[in-house]
């Protein structure tokens, strides 16, 4: 049987020191021609974890009440995949709205013709663990932003079995001439609960991932909630400026160690 020590059979790594600095698979050991015991068991709990997060169904309940908490106004939608094995077999249902979901939002853009400078989505994606962890204290920070650039917002729209581009549906629906999705990103191996930020300037159905912007791995040992929220801000006010999102209108924003942002312990995003 292998062991995981250098007094039971394995080999000491010289780079063990390095796995400090990151949650990467690394400098794991051996003993003989095998991987030591608790590499092994790290990796199966690591996937069970990652499986888990992709089948974990949408709190909606406990977001919704988080918003009212912080006197947000919500949507409830779905997507028209109607539960997650439709999901995972059928990615282009989850781009679009279903027909009483759509029609919801017609309603609504009816009694407020207007529009929105920025719609806000939140949608389960592939990691619903990523909403009910991070989605909050960043649609905080978003809120926060977009009230001082003096952006009306619109109601928060959850989104149950949601794909990125069923954000251009709700937007193009709600009026919205910019939109933010918030998303669960495809869990790794050490990340299920990484969060996903797509904006788009100009939101329409049919938009390819050519006319967004995504910020990725936003969560506590990743990307922090504080400099996810100065990207964002930096390219919704660029894409104001310009009318453009995507491919053309480049992250150019300056990265400082934001005051007060104590979330990030990792030394590579400083």
């Amino acid at each position: 049987m292998a062991h995981d020590t250098p007094t039971h059979g394995a080999t000491e790594n010289p780079w063990q020191q390095l796995r400090n600095l990151t949650p990467a698979r690394i400098a794991l050991g051996r003993a003989g021609t095998s991987m030591p015991t608790r590499a092994q068991l790290d990796f199966q709990f690591a996937h069970a974890q990652a499986r888990d997060a992709v089948h974990l169904a949408f709190d909606h309940e406990a977001l919704t009440a988080g918003l009212t908490h912080q006197q947000h106004a919500s949507l409830l939608l779905q997507s028209a995949a109607k539960d997650r094995d439709t999901y995972l077999q059928r990615p282009d249902l989850g781009r679009r709205l279903s027909e009483e979901s759509a029609a919801q939002l017609r309603e609504h853009h009816a009694a407020n013709p207007a529009g929105y400078d920025l719609a806000v989505v939140v949608a389960d994606g592939l990691s619903a663990l990523a909403m009910h962890r991070n989605a909050l204290p960043m649609l905080e920070r978003i809120v926060e932003h977009a009230t001082a650039e003096g952006w009306s917002l619109s109601p928060v729209a959850l989104v149950t079995q949601g794909r990125v581009a069923v954000a251009d549906e709700v937007a193009e629906l709600l009026g919205a001439r910019m939109v933010v999705i918030l998303i669960g990103e495809r869990p790794g191996l050490s990340s299920p609960d990484s969060l996903g930020l797509y904006f788009t300037y100009a939101p329409k159905v049919g938009l390819t991932d050519a006319y967004r912007n995504c910020i990725s791995n936003v969560r506590l040992e990743g990307l922090s909630y504080a400099m996810a929220s100065h990207r964002l801000l930096y390219l919704m006010r660029e894409a104001c400026r310009r009318q453009l999102s995507g491919v053309n209108l480049k992250d150019e924003a300056e990265m400082p160690l934001l005051a007060g942002d104590t979330q990030n312990t990792n030394f590579l995003l400083r």
